[in-house]
Parts: structure tokens; C-alpha cells; sequence
């Protein structure tokens, strides 16, 4: 049996495989990346659209106060508008909730970490103003001695104040904020967050419960005992804070229930330490234990300047948020209530959570000022706050 012959096409025939091969890689790669390019020009073109739509919007709402209108000028917008953070987050992404609720009071979110740096310019106006401080900065974190703190009990008679919390917000340094957050992300978060909460030890040692899946029975029981957080607030839904709901959500508790973390709610993490009665002490204490032991498991986004980073720019710096639950009918009727308040830098609103009203003359009165001062500044000012409350209900 003959072998055939090895057949040889010509030289000039190869380089017309060759070059016709080279052309259809070339088209290939050159199609997508025509329709890849595409498709940005189309993102970036909506997303200048939507910034241009909701500025005329913010604009047009003659009776908005927001710190975003107030600090979002024609110049501003025009030098920010077509701007992109390293996480993709755009201006609109920032202003869409302040823009949607003119009622809002800070009226501006960052979209991620670095929203801090590309839209400094409006951010760090609202920043000064809402903190009161003359310009960003931030010492580094400082708890104090928490064996010899200054302040006990702020209550011990038990007469007015109901409960005690603290709390901080705390933001995986690798992932953006809800407005640029995919489904995955918030997963990806949430297991890695769990992780470390489940090396908690001692009297934070506890349990997750994710909210997918969770009875709506046992949802609405642990919202009413203020424990778990809901889908409700509007200028966070604006701000695409419900965005794939109730996926990579969930709580976190200990035993007794005086230590908690709710997980991708507002922010990435909000560690909160939490107890009937009027005891700082106590409640403040057990706070820094848990932040001291999840440290050592995750990074958190940080700025020179500014502290712990989040989701909403009230809450910078220290992220700290010292509140009682507080009976007060008498003070809170008097015409100088917020005068008071705004003396000692407080908040005073309704029970359950921002935006809502007082109930029976049972108040929320927190810190206002979060940035620019120490974590153990920032509870010593609350409580000195609150302790001349006390003492004027007392004497009404």
C-alpha cells in the first residue's frame, strides 16, 4: 500500500490562510470591543442624563434645605458630573436620594470609599458644615481608659431613662457602598462579616440569623424590640440601600442580647452594644471589646483624614452613636428643647429610628457630632447632654 504523497500548498497561499485567519481574530476582538465601548458611551451618557435630571430636580424644590442644596452649586456639579470613583460610583449615585426627597436634611450619600476623594469637592462642604468643624479632620480613634471612664450610670433611679445603646458603623475597606454593590458583593460580605462575629468570644459570643428566610413572624417580633433593622425608610431606598433585598442581610446577637451587629443594612456592618437602664458604662465597655476583637479579623476603609469611612457622611469619624431612650414630657414641650439640644450637640427624634416622631413623650437624644472629635470625646459630650436634661425634667 502506497503511502500518499505530502501535498504542499504554494508559500503565497499560506499567507492568504494567514491573513485571513489574523482578520477574523482581528474583527472579532475589534466587534467587541466596539459594543464594549458602546455600551460605557450608553452608561456614561445615562449617567451624565440622570446627574443633569436630578440637579434640575434639586433646583426646582424651592422649599429644600438639604445640605446638598446648599452645598451643591452650578460649578460644583459641573466640575463633578462626568466624574468616576475607582468603584465605578458616579454623582448621581451620591445625590439621587437627596435629589427624590427635597425633605431630606444631609441629602447626599457616597457611593463607595473612594467617593470621599473623587467627589470631595461638594462632600467635604456638606461635611464641614453638618460636623461644624472649619475644615477635614480627624484624630486618630481614641476609647479612653475604659476602667476609669468618668461616667457610670446616668439614670440610677430608673425614673426616665428606658434603655442605653452605642454603636459604630464599620465598612469592608474592599467593597463599595450600596449604590454600586452587586448581589455577589453583599454575599461575599456577608460571609466573610459572619466569620468574624463567629470568633467573638465571652459575653459577645452568639448567633447570625440572615434575613432570607427568616419567619415574618420572627422579623417583625425582633423589629418591634428594636433589635433588627426593616425595608422601610425611604431616603435609604432612594439611595439604593434596599437594593437586592433581604439578600446578604441578617443579625447578629448574643445571649442576653446586649450585643449586636446588623449586616449590610445602611452600612457594611453596625456593631451595637445595648441594655435597659440608664448604665453608659457598661453598655460602652462591652462596645469596645467587640470592635477591638473584629479588628483583628477585618480591614476597614480608613481616611487620614476623615476616620472610618460610611455610607452616609453624618456618620464619619468616629461613627459613633450614643443614644438613651428617655422619658422627657416636660422638657420636650419647653420652646427652648432644640436650643438645648444643639447646646450640647444633641439629637433628639422618635423613638423608632430617624425621621420618625416622639411616642408617650419618650424621646431618642444621641450625639450629633461624630467627626473631629475622639470616640471617648464624642460619649462624653452625650452624656454631659443628657445629664443636664435629666436635671431640667427634674426640675420642670
Amino acid at each position: 500500500m502506497k503511502t500518499p504523497p505530502n501535498v504542499m500548498l504554494p508559500s503565497h497561499l499560506y499567507q492568504h490562510l494567514f491573513s485571513f485567519f489574523l482578520f477574523l481574530i482581528l474583527s472579532f476582538f475589534l466587534s467587541h470591543y466596539l459594543s464594549l465601548s458602546l455600551s460605557l458611551s450608553q452608561t456614561n451618557s445615562y449617567a451624565m442624563s440622570e446627574a443633569a435630571d436630578l440637579f434640575k430636580a434639586l433646583q426646582d424644590a424651592k422649599d429644600c434645605k438639604s445640605l446638598l442644596k446648599k452645598h451643591l452649586t452650578q460649578e460644583r456639579f459641573d466640575k463633578l458630573k462626568d466624574l468616576k470613583s475607582k468603584f465605578g460610583g458616579t454623582l448621581a449615585d451620591c445625590i439621587r436620594s437627596g435629589c427624590k426627597n427635597p425633605d431630606s436634611g444631609v441629602g447626599i450619600y457616597a457611593c463607595d470609599p473612594d467617593a470621599y476623594t473623587t467627589f470631595a469637592e461638594v462632600l467635604d462642604a456638606v461635611i464641614m458644615d453638618y460636623h461644624k468643624i472649619e475644615k477635614v479632620a480627624h484624630p486618630q480613634p481614641s476609647f479612653g481608659d475604659v476602667n476609669n471612664l468618668g461616667f457610670g450610670d446616668l439614670d440610677p433611679s430608673g425614673e426616665l431613662i428606658v434603655s442605653t445603646r452605642v454603636r459604630v458603623g464599620r465598612s469592608h475597606a474592599s467593597y463599595g457602598f450600596p449604590p454600586v454593590l452587586t448581589k455577589e458583593d453583599r454575599v461575599n460580605m456577608e460571609k466573610a462579616s459572619v466569620e468574624a462575629l463567629q470568633s467573638l468570644e465571652g459575653e459577645l459570643h452568639g448567633q447570625y440569623f440572615p434575613l432570607d428566610g427568616m419567619t415574618p413572624e420572627t422579623q417583625q417580633k425582633l423589629t418591634a424590640d428594636h433589635f433588627l433593622f426593616n425595608d422601610s425608610d425611604r431616603f435609604l431606598k432612594a439611595a439604593s440601600g434596599y437594593d437586592d433585598w433581604p439578600t446578604g442581610r441578617g443579625i447578629y446577637f448574643n445571649q442576653d442580647k446586649t450585643f449586636l451587629c446588623w449586616v449590610n443594612e445602611e452600612d457594611h456592618l453596625r456593631l451595637i452594644s445595648m441594655q435597659k437602664g440608664g448604665n453608659l458604662a457598661e453598655v460602652y465597655r462591652r462596645l469596645v471589646k467587640a470592635i477591638e476583637q473584629m479588628e483583628k479579623k477585618l480591614t476597614f476603609a480608613k481616611k487620614e483624614n476623615m476616620g472610618y469611612l460610611t455610607f452616609c457622611p453624618s456618620n464619619l469619624g468616629t461613627t459613633m452613636r450614643a443614644s438613651v431612650h428617655i422619658k422627657i414630657p416636660k422638657v420636650s414641650q419647653m420652646p427652648d428643647f432644640k436650643d438645648v439640644c444643639d447646646r450640647y450637640n444633641l439629637q433628639a427624634r422618635g423613638i423608632h429610628g430617624e425621621h420618625t416622631e416622639s411616642v408617650g413623650g419618650v424621646y431618642d437624644i444621641s450625639n450629633k457630632r461624630r467627626m473631629g472629635l475622639t470616640e471617648f470625646e464624642a460619649v462624653t459630650e452625650m452624656m454631659r447632654g443628657v445629664n443636664e436634661i435629666i436635671r431640667l425634667e427634674k426640675s420642670a
